[in-house]
């Protein structure tokens, strides 16, 4: 058997396994032959993880800069040239030739796409540049968890065009619900940052409060017309939608969705604002991540069972 050049000869039984689990995924990047086709799909992961961390350093230099432009040109260049390697990375995750890989990892990095090119795109008219500063690492830490923990298929041979709607609204949802947390957490910094009398630092580049805060409820209104619409898609077209792997998912889309309504009822017939937005929204984010992340982390890492959607 030819060794590659530069690797010590290992026995057959060792090659491939290790003491613990990440030893064993970086030994088997580099001594299995067939693991290197892998590691080949994601490249474009190891190149948009890399722009993700050069943006958000230049936008954090950027952001202390007294006399910045306007507009953060280079910074929607190079989060753009990010998000086409990232959308690259995640169709080769996604798009198996056993099917669709609907598990925890690829889907996570698909979510994480969807929110950088909304955010991406509608800063083009609204001030959510300080967004990147959270989306960016956030999503350079999922492309690199998934290099490590993401080769497990799922697979589904085909979507019905039903269930396909269900799934692109549920993802969609997902997405400008992670949006309005990563929008809620820049609010509660900025919130407490005036209250203490503090406003140097990330504050001055931020939008006026009233201006975050409108946003905000625009995301959460979007966000919740979407997952509106994802849930009756489900109660409609998904078979068994109590069986035992989707219960939990269910349970907690609807206590989510709840959570929102009341927010957003709030927020016309009380005036909602500030803290309790915050807390409301960060709540009703946590329920819709355990509904979806949660579910899959249990099912998938903790059972270890697999159940495409």
């Amino acid at each position: 058997m030819n060794e590659r050049p530069g690797i010590i000869p290992q026995s057959p039984q060792r090659r491939c396994f290790a003491r613990n689990e990440i030893y064993d995924k970086l030994s088997t990047l580099v001594n299995c032959p067939s693991s290197w086709k892998t590691m080949v799909v994601n490249i474009p992961a190891v190149v948009a993880i890399a722009l993700y961390i050069s943006a958000t350093l230049y936008h954090l230099l950027q952001r202390f800069k007294p006399n910045r432009s306007g507009k953060p040109t280079w910074l929607l260049a190079g989060g753009a040239i990010g998000l086409l390697f990232h959308g690259w990375a995640a169709g080769s995750m996604l798009i198996t030739s056993a099917g669709i890989n609907f598990s925890l990892w690829p889907v996570s990095v698909l979510i994480l796409f969807t929110v950088n090119l909304i955010v991406i795109l509608s800063s083009l008219k609204k001030p959510l540049h300080s967004l990147f500063i959270l989306l960016f690492p956030a999503s350079a830490a999922v492309l690199l968890a998934s290099l490590f923990f993401g080769y497990t298929i799922v697979a589904t041979d085909h979507l019905s065009l039903p269930i396909g709607l269900h799934v692109t609204l549920s993802l969609v949802a997902y997405s400008l619900f992670t949006i309005a947390a990563m929008q809620s957490l820049l609010l509660a910094y900025q919130d407490k940052q005036l209250k203490n009398h503090h406003p140097g630092g990330l504050l001055h580049s931020l939008p006026p409060l009233q201006t975050m805060e409108t946003l905000l409820f625009e995301i959460i209104w979007a966000g919740f017309i979407v997952l509106s619409l994802g849930m009756i898609t489900g109660f409609l077209f998904v078979d068994n939608l109590l069986a035992q792997h989707l219960v939990h998912k269910t349970f907690f889309s609807i206590i989510g969705w709840l959570v929102f309504a009341i927010l957003l009822w709030g927020r016309a017939k009380l005036g909602w604002r500030g803290t309790a937005a915050i807390r409301w929204t960060i709540a009703g984010f946590i329920l819709l991540a355990l509904a979806y992340w949660g579910s899959k982390f249990v099912i998938e890492v903790l059972i270890n069972q697999h159940s495409g959607i």
